[in-house]
């Protein structure tokens, strides 16, 4: 294979954000001028995994860009983990935080595509579900709850939804079996993170890699102004009083009551118990030249 007959499947979720950008028509013009072999697939209300797949083995492509939010991307994920199909990215989605993570934006997107470089991360299974980026318990799955519900979006609308839940959210009483170690603590929010940061730009992970064979537990043990202001701006090292970060290959975690749970920005209702596994090398993803 080419660079120049690389065949590139677009699955667009027209669905995905809140803008009107035609995607089919900027990608149309943008590859018209390429010698790549390039088809575009809308998502239909209808449609599932397996039409997905079906749309995959017939077209047969070496790329499988997913053109929407986070949700899109897991979905076509999915599809091509554990095959020799790359999967791209295009954020056009209102939740883009793995885009963010490789610094992929809408107009670099097409760029890096084109010019097709890779590489093989990590995914964890969750409770028999993939993730890719994020997953937390506590208090950042109960904000997404109630910014789900609220007028005000954006960031300004999940601040004031993080600011309704934090008087309301009691510390988890966790018990947790970390690869062989036992560990239990008390804790506001829980973080099985492959990434780094989440979309807002937040770095909750900062020894995190996506292409090792470790996910990292964060545990916050307290809130605090001091912790928050780290982790947006100076990226120092956590106060293990009051954050703590474990690496780990498997994770089972118990909690003494229902708390809140949502994973890659999809809140997913209350649970008591967690299992994890690493997933090594399952997905290879089209970045940008300079992560390489």
């Amino acid at each position: 294979m080419t660079q120049a007959n690389t065949r590139i499947l677009f699955i667009i979720n027209p669905g995905s954000g809140k803008n009107n950008t035609d995607w089919a028509s900027i990608i149309a013009d943008y590859f018209k001028v390429t010698q790549h072999i390039v088809k575009l697939y809308e998502l239909t209300k209808d449609c599932n995994i397996e039409t997905i797949k079906q749309e995959i083995k017939l077209f047969r492509p070496h790329q499988a860009v997913a053109v929407g939010g986070d949700g899109t991307i897991k979905l076509v994920s999915e599809c091509v983990m554990n095959t020799s199909i790359k999967l791209g990215i295009i954020p056009a989605g209102s939740a883009n935080g793995l885009a963010s993570e490789l610094k992929i934006n809408a107009d670099n997107a097409l760029d890096i595509i084109s010019k097709g470089f890779s590489q093989k991360i990590h995914l964890t299974n969750i409770n028999e579900q993939l993730c890719i980026h994020l997953s937390d318990i506590g208090l950042n799955a109960y904000a997404m709850k109630r910014f789900k519900y609220q007028k005000v979006r954006g960031m300004w609308g999940y601040f004031i939804a993080s600011l309704k839940v934090l008087m309301q959210n009691p510390k988890m009483e966790i018990s947790m079996r970390i690869d062989k170690k036992a560990v239990k603590m008390k804790a506001e929010m829980i973080v099985i993170a492959n990434a780094t940061q989440y979309g807002t730009g937040a770095v909750i992970n900062p020894i995190g890699r996506l292409d090792d064979e470790l996910f990292e537990v964060i545990v916050i043990k307290k809130i605090s102004l001091q912790e928050v202001f780290k982790m947006v701006f100076t990226h120092k090292e956590y106060d293990l009083t009051k954050t703590e970060v474990f690496q780990a290959s498997s994770l089972a975690m118990h909690s003494a009551r229902k708390v809140h749970f949502q994973i890659d920005g999809e809140y997913l209702g209350k649970i008591k118990s967690l299992n994890v596994e690493i997933i090594p090398k399952a997905l290879e993803l089209v970045v940008p030249e300079t992560l390489i």
